[in-house]
């Protein structure tokens, strides 16, 4: 008998960051938080969540910040 399994990303989701200024480049309201996450799945069907990967882009300077990055302004953001 033979298994498929291995991990696989779930669906990204993107959310502004409204009143958050980039620690970068000084701009207010250019941070968008993406959020995705990944999957243990047996068969292509995904069985239970194994993680979830975050970040913030900022649109004027580009700068990408990881979870580990994340200012406390920026921590409050998302969990809203």
């Amino acid at each position: 008998m033979i298994l498929f399994f291995g991990t696989r990303s779930g669906k990204q989701v993107s959310k502004p960051m409204n009143g958050v200024s980039c620690p970068h480049c000084s701009q207010t309201g250019t941070l968008t938080a993406h959020v995705q996450p990944n999957y243990f799945h047996l068969f292509w069907i995904p069985l239970f969540k194994i993680g979830t990967s975050r970040y913030a882009e900022c649109s004027h300077c580009k700068r990408v910040y990881y979870k580990e990055e994340f200012s406390d302004e920026m921590e409050r953001a998302l969990s809203i």
